[in-house]
């Protein structure tokens, strides 16, 4: 399974978990199964069926371009990185 990292913002999702771990071959699966375990997480990373402009995913320590359909291996480790906003 992979390891995903919870964002502080998104920890009151998860029991405050700071990590987790998630079964799928892609982003997309990735977030379906948090779903399963967390109802409520998939609505604050996709919209339209697309990742929130507002979030960027992180596997293997690359920002990744393909959104849902990224893949993943069983030993990645993903990082859901919110933009930070202010000026």
């Amino acid at each position: 399974m992979a390891t995903v990292f919870i964002p502080a913002l998104l920890r009151k999702l998860t029991a405050g978990r700071e990590s987790i771990a998630a079964s799928g071959r892609t982003v997309g699966q990735i977030i379906d199964d948090i779903e399963q375990q967390f109802p409520g997480f998939r609505t604050q990373l996709v919209e339209h069926g697309e990742l929130k402009p507002s979030i960027a995913v992180s596997i293997d320590g690359e920002v990744a371009a393909g959104g849902l359909l990224d893949a993943v291996d069983e030993s990645s480790e993903i990082h859901f990185i919110p933009a930070l906003g202010g000026g």
